[in-house]
């Protein structure tokens, strides 16, 4: 039986093991990688329990614990014991399912579970090739902006490196003041979130990018591996007022220096917010990984 003092807080250390246990395993939403988990833990509290070949998740926000399918070979004793602490230690929508694989898995074993759809956290899939080249008629207005900024700037597009780190630790404290970081809750736990990703930049196993404008930086972006297939886009911050549309401009850059390596690009949830939506659908995503809940009172029913 799964204990939730067998559970402990992902941290630094744990690197290389989900790194190993995802190359066989390999993960497709944004949530579960090393990177998100280690970068907002302050937020989230995500744990995990390593209970023989597989890893099964949790986080706890607000005090309110989710856990999510097992990680590894199908075994069904091992998801109803996650289904048993669910019920016991979670909140009212205790069971996360963040993959079709998974989410195949459970409808196989209990037909009867109702699955709910959790659209805000649906991650957003783009062929990298299409967000580095913008082609055809339904990237003609972002192809346009981005063709007037490279007109009114003279830009570079380089790598984040050992040497130009300090720079966007500078450039990120600039971008909290300008955004009042400290005005919402949420915004202070991002600025903590991409503090602690750029503290950490080469531990955690993290790239990214940066548009320079003359020798000042305009906008970063911060990018981890999901699978061999597909990056993340765990941070993209720029200063908008200043330079505008230099959003476009590090969104098809850091895919441009993506394509090479990887066929997708994950660019995250919308989080249900509508401005965040329309932002990211213009983009044309290739498909979108979706995200379910089980209700407490549904497991009690369906699967205990």
């Amino acid at each position: 039986m799964l204990r939730f003092s067998d559970f402990k807080p992902v941290s630094l250390d744990d690197r290389d093991l989900f790194s190993r246990h995802y190359r066989q395993y390999p993960q497709v939403h944004s949530d579960n990688t090393f990177a998100n988990m280690v970068c907002w833990n302050h937020y989230a509290d995500y744990r995990f329990a390593d209970v023989g070949d597989s890893i099964v998740l949790s986080s706890t926000i607000d005090g309110v614990t989710t856990f999510r399918m097992p990680i590894g070979p199908r075994d069904p004793d091992l998801l109803h014991d996650v289904i048993e602490i669910a019920v016991r230690e979670g909140g009212e929508s205790p069971l996360l399912v963040l993959d079709p694989i998974s989410e195949g898995w459970i409808r196989e074993l209990y037909p009867d579970l109702p699955l709910h759809a959790d659209r805000g956290f649906f991650d957003y899939i783009y062929r990298t090739e299409d967000l580095a080249e913008l082609p055809g008629k339904n990237y003609a207005t972002i192809r346009r902006q981005v063709n007037r900024f490279e007109r009114e700037h003279t830009y570079t597009v380089e790598a984040i490196t050992e040497e130009n780190i300090n720079e966007v630790w500078e450039f990120l404290v600039v971008w909290c003041e300008w955004r009042d970081c400290d005005s919402e809750p949420i915004l202070a736990y991002e600025k903590d979130a991409i503090l602690f990703a750029v503290n950490n930049f080469f531990a955690v196993g993290l790239e990214g990018f940066i548009i320079r404008i003359g020798s000042t930086i305009g906008a970063i972006s911060i990018v981890g591996p999901v699978n061999q297939e597909m990056a993340v886009v765990h941070f993209e911050k720029a200063l908008p007022e200043t330079y505008k549309d230099i959003y476009k401009v590090i969104t098809t850059g850091t895919a441009a220096a993506l394509r090479d390596r990887y066929r997708y690009v994950n660019r995250e949830c919308d989080m249900g917010v509508p401005g965040l939506r329309e932002s990211k659908t213009r983009y044309r995503p290739a498909y979108m990984v979706e995200v379910h809940h089980a209700t407490r009172s549904d497991l009690e029913v369906c699967c205990r």
